[in-house]
């Protein structure tokens, strides 16, 4: 089942399952990659409640083991759309039996997807229905269709930084890093610079970015308030990923103790955590 949303300059079309955006068009043309499976079959999953891959897919909580694949299990589940209006809607995942067996926790997920004029809204709600602390981490994962030759886009971060990211070995992220060479905050795209997966930013002083294409802006993603940035593709895909987290794979050292997994929140008992981010069509 899939859901439209829409106003006068957008419209955007969600999926029940993963509650997945796979397309958000201005008139005719499509800004979200269409999720071709030679390249990659997702087109804007939801990371929850791990980003990124778990040393040895495993880790403990109270010294019990859990497992969990790569970016966690929300993805690939059914959500209930449970309120919507022209240019909104929110879907929602409980926690149930299946979930509890790899994750001890109960929780409620919402995504609220909201148009306001050339902009669309992605809200996350987690809802802690436990009465204790929940570790968790969520991001998202949108992938930007790129029309063009790949090599005629650039992206242009908000401020001027030194744009240092950890290497991935392994799935997981290492101590190795590397530093983005800019001109003047812009770094044209080539394939080359994801040759060894994605470009892992633990931190970032910039709020948001801005993908031009042939110098002109063409799509802003602000991510003010997330704390970490994954940009990714795959060798000749038409296609860039934006992704804003909060956490990030595990360490070679990590314990494997998930309150004590680098970059994790750490939610009170039945409290709500909430953060949004946007794409805008320029």
């Amino acid at each position: 089942m899939n859901t439209t949303i829409s106003n006068s300059t957008l419209k955007a079309s969600i999926k029940n399952a993963g509650a997945e955006l796979f397309s958000l068009k201005n008139q005719d043309k499509e800004f979200i990659w269409e999720g071709n499976p030679d390249f990659w079959g997702k087109h804007s999953p939801i990371l929850f409640p791990i980003v990124g891959t778990l040393k040895n897919n495993v880790y403990t909580v109270d010294e019990k083991e859990y497992q969990l694949p790569r970016h966690g299990f929300a993805r690939d589940m059914e959500f209930v759309l449970t309120t919507k209006s022209e240019n909104s809607a929110t879907f929602s995942l409980q926690s149930n039996a299946e979930t509890l067996k790899k994750y001890p926790f109960k929780f409620e997920l919402q995504l609220i997807y909201t148009l306001k004029e050339s902009t669309l809204d992605i809200e996350y709600k987690v809802i802690n229905q436990n009465t204790t602390k929940m570790p968790f981490s969520i991001g998202a994962h949108p992938a930007i269709a790129l029309p063009g030759n790949f090599d005629d886009y650039s992206l242009k971060f908000e401020k001027e930084e030194v744009l240092k990211f950890s290497l991935l070995e392994n799935d997981l992220v290492s101590n190795k890093t590397q530093v983005l060479e800019t001109i003047e905050n812009l770094v044209p795209l080539n394939y080359k610079l994801f040759e060894n997966d994605a470009l892992v930013f633990k931190t970032l002083e910039s709020n948001s970015l801005t993908i031009l294409e042939n110098s002109k802006p063409y799509i802003k993603v602000d991510f003010e308030n997330f704390p970490s940035l994954g940009i990714w593709t795959k060798e000749q895909a038409p296609f860039i990923c934006i992704e804003p987290w909060f956490g990030y794979s595990d360490t070679p050292e990590n314990s494997g103790d998930l309150f004590k997994k680098e970059g994790i929140l750490i939610l009170d008992a039945d409290q709500t955590f909430t953060s949004k981010f946007n794409i805008q069509i320029l």
